[in-house]
This record gives structure tokens, C-alpha cells and sequence, in this order.
């Protein structure tokens, strides 16, 4: 199916705010770009603190008929918002493909990824159980009940726009919260879809209410929430400098946090790992969006055993890749998000090349192609010094580092602020569980590349943010507990 036969009822340009699609307040739009091209696919509302309040407002409004819903006629309404959704994964997956690069095959396997967290908070909003605690004394019975936290706040980021959208808002609608959001400026149309399939679906009004802003305007809209006392949790994935600054704005009011910020991912090889199935997992792990995810390995340390035939496998891997945009079934490799991005990538590999490093494949952009690509890269002698090393790349760049015992790697692979995601690739099950352990990450894959699903949690440690998303657990983070105690029973 091609990108741009996108169904035109799903392609909204409008805030949706109480459940009426508007333009902003002050009438002002900015422009959504086809990163493939550089076209203006549409122009959206370029919202400013007003529209975030009477998004607020809706919310508030809302939260207090949301929340007295059954637990089971939410979970109808959301399973319905789930068959909507999967009912319209070509248009969607195109959508997705177009405003923001990825290969079609990998934004229609985002859409069924979004899907499947829709489905699982479907289920999960009915066992939203408290406790009965035994009482210490006779006559007195005592409770421990689950509550939705109130009005949340959703700011997503661009580089999964359903599956982000559909991580935050399904816990929250299941939990009984109501939502406000503002989806990253480059791609905002895949979050509106989902919301106007939300509203097919039978979701109330003022229940979920979107925002759209430039990358100028969003502080104004994000500060008035973070002003609002009626908004009691913020849910943010993004770069971990924005994610401290909505932890000390959020102070004042003391609202309750889920961050899930930066990376800076390790991917160890050891020496009696199955170098094949080594390199698979580094392909889908890295290459994934390319490489444009906040799991994605940055820094890939390999014993110095195993390192030159590692590299051999890899390099002619890489070099098979095909780039190209989404239009051609073929391509593996999209365009980057924006010319930003491709400036960060090009200054990474320059660095690496100054301080040592060696191209083995790729290295420079494909401006034969279009005007944000960059060519899968493989890079050696790579080490801590390294931009590249320090910072996310975000790009299809894989440095190899070489490392001679566990201890020394195992440091290198802590020797971070970060701590979201770690992979390796072992077959001695006394080391598997001693590096398992000794890594300090929130998720770990070991012997996998693919670590994502609706039933595991996912969030990090340090400097890469705190609550989870998915599981029981991410469910919690839209919750409260009360504690309630009745005396005179007996």
C-alpha cells in the first residue's frame, strides 16, 4: 500500500478539545513535514496556553463522571478503540510512515505494537483490585482501595507517535484518569488519528483532549499544565534535560511523575556468544526505526576474541541494508526525522573518525536519496572518549568497542548517567546471570534484540527517568491507594 493513499477521514488538522475538533485559540498553524521529502503534508494548530487550559478544563470536567464508569463498560469502550484501530492498520501504518520515515512494514508493525497496549489496559481495567488487611484489634475492619489519580497530562515524542499515544493513554483510561496531551511537533497526525478513533469508539467527551504546538509554543502549553493544580500526573518520554526541568516544575504542586528519558544503551558480546544470532539481535535492536529509539544499542563493546569476525559479520550486514524512503517496499532504513538529526549523526562520526575510530561501512549522509538520510554505518576502535560513546547518536551508527574481561565491561557498561536498556549475548548461564545483575539498567535483554511488550515493564534507572510503562505495573503509575479504616464492628 502506498504512503500517500492515507485514508483523508483519518488525516485531522484540528485540536481536539471536549470533544469538539477546533483550530488554536489565537488561529495560528504550523507545518508537518514529510522528512522524506521536505513537503508540507498538512498544517496544524500551533496551540498556545489558552487551548491548553480549556483542555484542562475539559479534563477536570470529565474526571468526574470518567471515574465513577464502570470498571467494565471502560474496558468495552476500550476494546472497541482496539478493533478500530487494528480494523485501520494500512492507513494508519502509512500515516505513521509518512510524517515521521519509518518503512511502511515498520509503521503498520507499530500500529499492531500500539494496538496490543490498547488491548492489554482494555483487560487490565477490571482487575484494578484493592486488599482486605487483617485488623489488629477486634471491631475494625481495613481497606486498601485503588483510585485514579485525577487529570493527566501526556507529552509524547516522535519517534513511535501511535505507540507512545497508546502506552500513556490506555493506562489511563483504564485506571479512570482523564487525559490532556501534546504529541511531538514533527508528528502529531498519527496521535490525532488514534484520538478520532478514541471518539468512533465511544470515548465520552472531555475525556481525552489533544493539543498541537510547535516546538516554540510547546513550553507555553506544557507550563500551564505544570502550573495547574487540577492536573496530577505528568507522563513524559523524552530527552532527560526536559524530563528534570517537568520534575522541578511539577514541585509546586507535587504531581505524581512517570519519565522515560534518555539512553545511552550498552551491547555486549562475549566471547562464547553465538556470534550469528549476536549480530541478528544488534540488527533489530540498532536498526529498528533507524536506530531513531531510546533502547536502541549506543555503544557495543565485544570481547577482543571475538571481535574481528564479529565485525566482518556485521559489516557485511549493514552494508546489505537498503535506504530509501517509504514509498519503496524495499527500503529498511528511512529518513532521519529532520536535518537536526542528521547534524547530530554526521558530527558523531566525525568526531569518532578524529579521535581513531575507522569507517568500516557507511559513514556519510545520501543526499542522492534525499535530504535526510544517512548511510548505515559501522565504525571500529571506538571508545569512551567518543561523542558517540557520551551522547545518543539516534541514527543508524553501530561503534565497536573491544573489551577483554567481564569485569572491565561490565564497568564500561555502567560508566554512564543513563540507565533505560542493556544487551548481551552469552551462552555460559553463570555469567548470563552474574552481568544480568550487575548491570545497572531497568530493562535487560539477554540472548534477544527485541525487548518491547504490552505485558513487560518498561522504564529505566538514573538519569534515565523513573515509573514503567506496560504491565500491572504501568498501571499502578495512574493510581493511588486509600487507605480506609471502619471501627465499631463489633
Amino acid at each position: 500500500m502506498d504512503h500517500d493513499r492515507t485514508a483523508p477521514e483519518l488525516v485531522r488538522n484540528a485540536n481536539y478539545i471536549d470533544g469538539v475538533w477546533k483550530k488554536s485559540d489565537q488561529g495560528r498553524y504550523f507545518d508537518v513535514v514529510d522528512p522524506a521529502t521536505g513537503a508540507t503534508i498538512v498544517r496544524v494548530p500551533d496551540s498556545g496556553a489558552a487551548d491548553a487550559r480549556a483542555a484542562a478544563d475539559a479534563a477536570h470536567e470529565a474526571f468526574a463522571t470518567w471515574r465513577k464508569v464502570p470498571a467494565k463498560a471502560r474496558a468495552l469502550i476500550i476494546k472497541r478503540w482496539n478493533d478500530l484501530v487494528l480494523s485501520r492498520q494500512d492507513e494508519l501504518g502509512a500515516l505513521i510512515s509518512r510524517e515521521q520515515g519509518k518503512p511502511l512494514a515498520e509503521g503498520k508493525g507499530e500500529v499492531a505494537y500500539a494496538a496490543s497496549y490498547i488491548e492489554w489496559f482494555g483487560e487490565e481495567a477490571t482487575r484494578v483490585n484493592g486488599d482486605v488487611i487483617p485488623a489488629p484489634v477486634p471491631g475494625r475492619r481495613m481497606f486498601a482501595v485503588k483510585e485514579p489519580v485525577g487529570v493527566v497530562a501526556a507529552i509524547t515524542p516522535w519517534n513511535f507517535p501511535a505507540a507512545m499515544i497508546a502506552r500513556k493513554i490506555a493506562p489511563a483510561l483504564a485506571s479512570g484518569c482523564t487525559v490532556v496531551c501534546k504529541p511531538a511537533e514533527d508528528t502529531p497526525l498519527t496521535s490525532l488519528a488514534l484520538v478520532a478513533l478514541a471518539e468512533q469508539a465511544g470515548v465520552p467527551k472531555g475525556v481525552i483532549n489533544v493539543v498541537t504546538a510547535s516546538r516554540e509554543r510547546t513550553p507555553e502549553v506544557v507550563d500551564a499544565w505544570l502550573d495547574d493544580p487540577r492536573v496530577r500526573k505528568i507522563t513524559f518520554t523524552g530527552s532527560t534535560p526536559v524530563g528534570k526541568h517537568l520534575a522541578r516544575r511539577s514541585a509546586d504542586t507535587l504531581k505524581k511523575l512517570s519519565l522515560e528519558l534518555g539512553g545511552n544503551a550498552p551491547f555486549i558480546v562475549f566471547e562464547d556468544a553465538d556470534l550469528d544470532a549476536a549480530v541478528e539481535g544488534l540488527m533489530a535492536s540498532k536498526f529498528r526505526n533507524g536506530g531513531q529509539t531510546c533502547v536502541c544499542p549506543n555503544r557495543v563493546f565485544v570481547q577482543a576474541t571475538v571481535h574481528d569476525a564479529f565485525a566482518g559479520k556485521l559489516a557485511a550486514r549493514v552494508g546489505a541494508l537498503k535506504t530509501g524512503p517509504a514509498t519503496d517496499p524495499s527500503s529498511q532504513i528511512g529518513p532521519m526525522i529532520n536535518e537536526r538529526a542528521i547534524e547530530k549523526i554526521e558530527r558523531h562520526v566525525e568526531d569518532a573518525v578524529r579521535r581513531g575510530a575507522k569507517v568500516l561501512v557507511g559513514g556519510s549522509r545520501l543526499p542522492a536519496v534525499g535530504p535526510n538520510y544517512f548511510a548505515p554505518t559501522v565504525l571500529t576502535g571506538a571508545d569512551a572518549t567518543m561523542a558517540c560513546s557520551c551522547e545518543e547518536t539516534f541514527g543508524p551508527v553501530v561503534p565497536l568497542t573491544r573489551f577483554e574481561n567481564e569485569d572491565e565491561v561490565v564497568a564500561a557498561a555502567n560508566d554512564t548517567p543513563f540507565g533505560l536498556a542493556a544487551y548481551f549475548y552469552s551462552r555460559d548461564v553463570r555469567r548470563i546471570w552474574r552481568v544480568a545483575e550487575a548491570l545497572e539498567t531497568g530493562i535487560v535483554g539477554v540472548n534477544e534484540g527485541a525487548l518491547a511488550a504490552e505485558a513487560a515493564p518498561f522504564g529505566g534507572v538514573k538519569d534515565s527517568g523513573y515509573g514503567r510503562e506496560g504491565s500491572v505495573h504501568g498501571l499502578d503509575d495512574f493510581l493511588h491507594i486509600k487507605y480506609i479504616c471502619q471501627g465499631q464492628l463489633d
